[in-house]
């Protein structure tokens, strides 16, 4: 795999693990809600830290992906539910 491939790869599932970790950084229970601001936005936003835990999420899901390119754990025949159909 191309080093440029694999940094597409990536940022794919760097955005895709952004929708998964953004939900946990919502208003909690006991922020104070301050007068005009919306009430689901959380009190303190940090970025930097948002964006350390999905680029750690990140590149385990691509080590996963990776490894499975390399030694081949899960293939298109594992996942192909119609290879022995034969329609009558």
């Amino acid at each position: 795999m191309l080093w440029t491939s694999s940094l597409a790869i990536y940022f794919l599932f760097w955005f895709a693990c952004l929708f998964f970790v953004l939900p946990f950084h919502g208003r909690r229970a006991d922020d104070v809600a301050e007068p005009g601001h919306d009430r689901g936005a959380p009190s303190q936003f940090r970025p930097w830290r948002i964006i350390g835990q999905v680029s750690l999420l990140a590149a385990v899901v691509f080590g996963l992906f990776y490894a499975n390119y390399i030694y081949g754990w899960i293939t298109r025949e594992n996942i192909d539910l119609m290879h022995n159909y034969q329609p009558k």
